[in-house]
């Protein structure tokens, strides 16, 4: 009797210490957010980079008061690692829609995202693109898949009249090109693109090289460009491959007139210039890159760069797209996918540091995303193009 009577008020004891949090008023929930990245293999470190990104994005939602129309409620992760796999991503985000969460956002190259958002829209997963270059991703028409970035058409449509700009200004000294690529979606089709487009600009490409990834040696290639001697070189490779092929160019002194990348893996990595220097000195790129008059994107460099990491375009274009996911929560008022979606495809959001604008989706595709041209000058990444972001003039060609 006793026993039972110890029991009866030791149950009480819990069930009125359980109920105690809810008497203050109820706890807000939480809203479950896939972030899947290539946090393994040969893409790990911009993996970790957007997913960097995308946990400090989170941590300033929540901190900012998390979903108000929800009455506070936090996102919380549930992350994802696509292995540096297409397949490996279809696989997280199978285990993402088992687990119920309300969207996902990743997953940063090109071939994971087609794979990706193919496999959220079986289930009607709202799909948030925070890198993921090729256009096919957004012209599938998938309701679920929405892109805040630009895609590989529209930063090649901007280099090359750019190039064609620079080229024309400096008394045309550059007429011929050799474009390097890696094999992947995301190299090949920039690659296409640009062998297709830069002969109508008056540009002769003399020769379109691809290679795997990783490689490790680009000796051979190198020399190749050594007999073509092309008064271009324009790179379209993730960090590690562009890396070595800039330092092997300067290791056996090729010296072309201007390295001018479309969306190059390195040119503008501050990684990059502070460990090659003298090889990334003089580098354009036209690449994904933040407003740099906005304050708040010079506040989180400095936090970035605190937690001794670099800031690199993963990092920002991860961290705004997840505002983006969190601004169509707010505004969705609830954690339905199909309320999400919804939200997506109206946004007007334009509370971000990036020189988009507000946001507006047609299939999928953030119409006012643009990518800017940035210059490496004095161990520094300088916006070079448009007029509005510039912060330097352009030294096109250099001097050799």
């Amino acid at each position: 009797m006793t026993n039972r009577r110890h029991f009866i008020s030791q149950s009480a004891a819990m069930a009125s210490a359980l109920a105690f949090p809810l008497v203050g008023g109820a706890q807000p929930k939480s809203v479950k957010v896939g972030v899947l990245h290539p946090v393994t293999g040969a893409l790990a470190y911009s993996g970790q980079q957007c997913r960097l990104g995308a946990e400090m994005a989170i941590e300033d939602i929540n901190k900012a008061g998390g979903i108000k129309s929800m009455g506070g409620a936090r996102i919380e992760a549930m992350l994802g690692d696509a292995q540096s796999q297409p397949q490996a991503g279809s696989a997280e985000v199978e285990k993402m829609n088992e687990a119920g969460v309300a969207a996902v956002l990743g997953a940063y190259a090109s071939a994971i995202c087609l794979a990706t958002t193919q496999t959220a829209a079986k289930y009607n997963l709202p799909h948030v693109v925070d890198v993921g270059v090729a256009d096919q991703i957004v012209e599938r028409g998938l309701k679920n898949t929405f892109r805040f970035g630009p895609g590989y058409k529209k930063s090649t449509e901007v280099a090359m009249a750019n190039l064609l700009v620079l080229n024309k200004a400096a008394g045309n000294p550059a007429k011929t090109v050799m474009i390097i690529h890696e094999e992947s979606l995301f190299g090949t089709g920039t690659a296409q693109l640009l062998s297709r487009e830069l002969p109508g600009y008056g540009f002769e490409v003399k020769e379109v090289v691809k290679h795997a990834n990783p490689t490790r040696d680009f000796n051979n290639i190198v020399l190749r460009m050594k007999s073509i001697n092309p008064d271009i070189v324009i790179p379209a490779n993730y960090y590690n491959e562009y890396a070595l092929l800039v330092r092997t160019m300067q290791q056996q002194k090729v010296q072309p007139k201007a390295i001018f990348s479309v969306l190059g893996g390195a040119a503008s990595s501050y990684k990059f210039v502070k460990e090659f220097p003298d090889a990334a000195n003089g580098i354009i790129d036209c690449n994904h890159w933040f407003n740099p008059k906005d304050k708040r994107a010079q506040e989180l460099r400095k936090r970035v760069e605190a937690k001794g990491q670099f800031f690199s375009y993963e990092v920002f274009m991860t961290y705004a797209s997840m505002w983006l996911l969190a601004d169509a929560i707010e505004r969705a008022k609830s954690a339905d996918r199909a309320a999400i979606t919804a939200a997506l495809a109206s946004s007007t959001f334009s509370d971000h540091f990036m020189p988009y604008g507000p946001t507006r989706f047609v299939n999928g595709q953030n119409e006012g995303a643009q990518p800017l041209m940035t210059q490496v000058v004095k161990n520094d990444i300088k916006v070079i193009i448009p007029r509005e972001y510039r912060e330097i003039d352009p030294v096109f060609p250099l001097k050799a």
